[in-house]
């Protein structure tokens, strides 16, 4: 089992990537769907291409799969080159999000498909079928056909036939998309718990930010065939590199505003006389058009006059409950509006405040981040 404390390999200079793709780029008559993108995948990794339909992630996990091939650059798997290497020939299995399981067969059958493909002998077929039944916890309906299982059921029957014929790098393609959002939850921990288990280095495609930031060691945010950022989740959310990365991660206030003083905290103006205090991501310049980026779960709501110096006066536009969070829209007189998220620790029998109030919001100088693109 990975330990995920000290599972950082691409922190270390001497670490071998299982994977290397370098300068790729993947061309369709005059469209270009990936765009000269290098990137290190290390063993055991739970890795994620996450953006929206279009950016290209797709086409990218296809070429480590050897469905398509580069129109230029290098893609490598343990050491070897894959160009003119066929899907069938690399240490690689993918795991649709259709399942594509066969219908007319058990799920023991099809776990056992491919490994009897390969000729294998019976008795290390079905001990390989054992032990990937135990371990996506299908021994009791070994004998059921994919017609009688739920979901969540013939999710883990195509992971399991993915994971039998024991594949160094296991492609996972929206394997969730299928569930409800509940099973989808409680499925993401299922997949962390077996890639752990087994040591399979896992790649994931999603569109969901909330599946990947909850599954991968690392995220690579995708926008128009390139790497917007690729980072761990907790760094793409907390100090995202650009606006695009901010506003496609979770929900985010984005003000425009221009530098005004550069110091440990950068001072901005962002409205006639008014100013707020941020923390700088990357090279900064006074007068500088920028954009403050701040969560809503940063944000504090008060009637009374908050200490902090990133303070605004608003009124209350609309109000969310989402059961364990309220969520408030702040009209300021300034034009924006911002969004701020406050816990429900207990049982909700009058609100603290109502639309229509006038309330303070503010964050703390470390809170908000500068972003210059």
């Amino acid at each position: 089992m990975v330990n995920e404390a000290a599972f950082h390999p691409w922190d270390d200079p001497d670490a071998t990537p299982l994977i290397r793709i370098e300068g790729v780029t993947k061309t369709f008559g005059d469209f270009t769907a990936i765009d000269d993108v290098s990137l290190s995948i290390y063993g055991q990794e739970f890795f994620a291409l996450l953006g929206p339909s279009g950016c290209g992630k797709t086409t990218l996990m296809r070429m480590l799969a050897g469905f398509e091939t580069p129109s230029a650059g290098r893609i490598t798997i343990d050491g070897t080159d894959m160009a003119g290497v066929p899907p069938n020939k690399r240490a690689v299995n993918m795991m649709f999000q259709s399942y594509a399981l066969f219908p007319h067969l058990s799920v023991w059958d099809n776990i056992a498909f491919g490994l009897k493909r390969d000729g294998l002998d019976r008795d290390l077929v079905g001990a390989r079928v054992d032990e990937m039944l135990k371990l996506t916890q299908l021994g009791k309906l070994a004998r059921r056909k994919p017609h009688q299982l739920s979901g969540g059921q013939r999710q883990r029957v195509a992971l399991a036939r993915a994971m039998a014929k024991g594949p160094k790098l296991l492609l996972l393609d929206e394997p969730l998309g299928a569930l409800d959002k509940k099973l989808r939850q409680e499925t993401q921990f299922e997949l962390m718990d077996i890639q752990e288990k087994t040591g399979t280095t896992f790649v994931i495609v999603t569109h969901d930010q909330e599946e990947a930031m909850t599954v991968a060691s690392r995220v690579a945010v995708m926008d128009q065939g390139r790497f917007m950022q690729v980072d761990t989740p907790d760094r793409i959310y907390e100090a995202p590199n650009s606006v695009y990365v901010a506003d496609f991660i979770g929900d985010v206030n984005l003000v425009p505003a221009r530098v005004r003083q550069l110091r440990d905290a950068v001072m901005l103006d962002w409205a006639e006389g008014k100013r707020f205090f941020a923390k700088p991501v990357g090279d900064l310049t006074v007068g500088q058009e920028v954009t403050l980026a701040i969560r809503p779960e940063k944000i504090a709501i008060s009637r009374e006059v908050p200490e902090e110096p990133n303070r605004v006066k608003g009124k209350i536009l609309d109000i969310g409950y989402l059961g364990n969070l309220s969520t408030y829209h702040v009209e300021l007189p300034e034009g924006p509006v911002i969004k701020c998220e406050v816990g429900n620790r207990s049982r909700l029998s009058r609100r603290d405040f109502s639309w229509d109030d006038e309330v303070w919001l503010s964050w703390s100088d470390t809170a908000g981040l500068v972003l210059s693109s």
